[in-house]
């Protein structure tokens, strides 16, 4: 049996996520069925984490295990991206040791939420529309505040089955620019719906509702009623997965998969 890594990226938006859900497609359904069929039997993948409803990925890892010891070439990418829809793609599929795990090995997570200024067609599936502006410096101010906690559970989707709230956050950031206003944040793992809430938490402080003080209140609080509203789903996207060396080398890292489409 042989463990494998392969790196895809999708736009989220017709699904109901990357996890395996009863009542809705899912990525990780679609990427098995292809699977099966190049590997010729039953493969089941394991995402390096959830994403929700709606949420894209510029970069995703994941990984399976098969008596086929050679998946790793270009004929097989081919033919993954031919049996795929269009809103999913491979980069690439690579050897790694039995004991690579793409949750549980990976040491950060990147998200980047888009907000553009204006109404876009072009956007509308990639970014949440803001016409008023927002104080960012405030914001920033604000989202330097989060490196001081490790307790989000103001920030977490209610009843959710994880043992800890706990995350260390080490980049969280506004920028301007022009055309949209671009918050990347980075951690060792996220909780559900948590990125989202920061974002409309932070959007309360830039519009004057909250001040920084107010913000970590709320952090404070672990009360996800104290926080604000979540921003919408098409906004965000994971654009980046930090993995040791020895089993990051075939991941593919260039500006096309690391950002939001335009």
């Amino acid at each position: 049996m042989q463990r494998y890594f392969i790196q895809l990226s999708y736009d989220g938006t017709a699904y109901h996520g990357w996890q395996i859900q009863p009542n809705g497609i899912t990525i990780q359904e679609t990427v098995e069925k292809a699977l099966a069929v190049v590997a010729r039997g039953g493969v089941a993948v394991t995402g390096a984490g959830r994403t929700d409803a709606g949420v894209h990925a510029s970069f995703y890892v994941a990984h399976f295990d098969a008596e086929n010891q050679n998946l790793d070439n270009e004929k097989i990418i081919h033919n993954l991206n031919s049996l795929l829809p269009y809103d999913i793609a491979v980069q690439n599929v690579y050897k790694v040791n039995s004991e690579a795990h793409a949750r549980f090995d990976a040491l950060s997570r990147t998200y980047k939420y888009f907000l553009i200024k204006s109404k876009d067609p072009f956007s509308r599936q990639y970014a949440a529309k803001e016409a008023r502006i927002p104080d960012l410096s405030g914001m920033n101010e604000a989202a330097r505040k989060i490196f001081n906690y490790e307790d989000f559970t103001s920030f977490s989707k209610l009843g959710t089955d994880v043992k800890t709230n706990n995350c260390k956050v080490d980049v969280a950031e506004w920028v301007d620019e022009g055309t949209r206003y671009v918050f990347t944040v980075r951690a060792d793992r996220f909780l559900r719906n948590m990125v989202r809430a920061i974002v409309g938490t932070l959007l309360e402080v830039g519009f004057g509702k909250l001040s920084v003080d107010d913000f970590c209140k709320i952090i404070e609080a672990k009360d996800r009623c104290a926080a604000g509203a979540s921003v919408p789903a098409k906004g965000l996207f994971l654009v980046d997965i930090g993995y040791p060396d020895d089993i990051s080398k075939g991941l593919i890292r260039s500006s096309n998969f690391s950002s939001q489409p335009g």
